[in-house]
């Protein structure tokens, strides 16, 4: 694949980007939060680099999975694979429409475009066998043995808090509209993909797509949409400024740089916490690792501009940079402010 002038960039933004805790999740809430991601990533978009934004949609999915059960006896409810679909436009819809207002108040020209997107994986993939991932509400027991009986699902007891459905999450191996993806934000627009991992779908018998009930975690299909495009760039928006070791103890210490070699040694040792920073040093040591000449930052959105500066976040990077790696050094480097101002005549 050809390599672009720009530097292409994927940037995963954490699954509480719209609904944070201690929030009802009000529309009015999930507006503001949006502004306040868009705000931040107005660092990156100066820059005129090629975007591409993914999200998480934990919270949403569990609330549409709510509204299924809510309204059963009336509308048949929809199949997980829909519901992530549904989630991705409906965040699209909230994140596009505050990048565009922060485009129109920067008064810079970029069009904004949300695509719903497929992610295939392999039906003999082992987490069909074990499927561990939660979704949805809370049941007592009997409601859950139930609803294994009627519908096939997997219910496991949750820390003592009631019964859940749980679903493979298997490993994603292709971005289908991956190269319409590259192609949009080659051409200058901010692309919103990949959202919530994206829809999962598998071959059928006769090689025909089809949606599957399960979820995919989108750091990984973060970062294997950056190796796809040829990303220069992955850089995952968290809850916290930087990675640490010894998180959440006495000699908690944050990691301003990191080699992919340090990383492994440190998920060896159980450093990372895994329902929060591990699948995203995951992700990002698979991103370097197909492509070495890039690199990966870690950061939260208020942190954004100064570890885009090298002055914040936890960079991750190949244990041996190849020649390409000076020449994208060289490339972000650029000074920011390029993007083409707004035309008075396009509204």
């Amino acid at each position: 694949m050809a390599r672009a002038e720009r530097p292409l960039v994927v940037v995963a933004l954490g699954g509480n980007a719209l609904l944070r805790s201690k929030q009802r999740g009000t529309i009015q809430e999930q507006l503001v939060n949006a502004q306040e991601m868009c705000r931040s990533l107005m660092a990156l978009i100066r820059r005129d680099w090629a975007l591409f934004l993914t999200h998480g949609n934990g919270p949403q999915v569990g609330n549409i999975l709510l509204r299924n059960e809510a309204a059963k006896e009336v509308i048949p409810p929809m199949p997980l694979d829909v519901c992530v679909a549904d989630s991705q436009g409906g965040i699209g819809y909230v994140l596009q429409n505050a990048l565009l207002n922060e485009l129109r108040r920067a008064k810079l020209h970029r069009f904004v475009v949300t695509m719903i997107t497929e992610a295939l994986v392999d039906r003999a993939d082992p987490a069909f066998q074990n499927p561990t991932k939660p979704v949805g509400p809370f049941w007592k027991e009997d409601e859950a043995k139930r609803l294994q009986r009627e519908r096939g699902w997997q219910m496991r007891e949750d820390s003592g808090r009631g019964w859940r459905r749980v679903v493979p999450s298997p490993r994603p191996v292709k971005i289908i509209q991956r190269l319409m993806i590259r192609e949009l934000a080659l051409s200058g627009h901010l692309v919103i993909a990949v959202g919530g991992g994206g829809v999962p779908i598998a071959r059928s018998a006769t090689n025909e797509y089809e949606g599957v009930e399960a979820v995919i975690d989108k750091d990984l299909a973060s970062s294997l949409l950056a190796c796809e495009i040829g990303a220069d760039r992955l850089i995952i928006l968290t809850e916290v400024p930087a990675a640490c070791v010894n998180f959440g103890r006495p000699r908690q210490k944050a990691i301003d740089r990191m080699t992919v070699g340090e990383a492994e040694r440190h998920l060896a040792a159980g450093e990372f916490g895994n329902g929060s920073m591990r699948p995203k040093i995951e992700a990002a040591c698979e991103f370097i690792r197909a492509f070495p000449a890039g690199d990966c930052l870690i950061t939260d959105p208020g942190h954004l501009e100064a570890a885009l500066e090298g002055r914040a976040g936890t960079r991750l990077e190949a244990d041996r940079r190849p020649e390409r790696y000076r020449e994208l050094e060289l490339m972000f480097a650029r000074p920011k402010g390029r993007a083409e101002p707004r035309r008075s005549a396009r509204k």
